[in-house]
């Protein structure tokens, strides 16, 4: 069985295992959105059934809400 990441760490959170805040987003709009809410910098990462995802693009950092929005357009297309 895959599961994505986002997915693996919901099930952590239901047993009670630490993990840090996180949401999806499915839209540029919505990463901007989030990144808001949670404040300073934040992780960007493509949700897909591959390794590498860094190597290739797929984890960024963004420093802002506006760099967020940016860097999830450039992932999500």
């Amino acid at each position: 069985m895959k599961i994505h990441e986002y997915q693996a760490k919901a099930l952590f959170d239901r047993y009670g295992i630490p993990v840090p805040r996180r949401e999806v987003a499915t839209t540029p709009a919505e990463a901007r959105r989030i990144a808001g809410e949670i404040g300073g910098r934040v992780v960007i990462k493509a949700q897909i059934h591959a390794g590498g995802r860094g190597k290739g693009g797929g984890v960024r950092l963004a420093a802002d809400p506006d760099e967020a929005e940016a860097v999830a357009g450039e992932i999500l297309g």
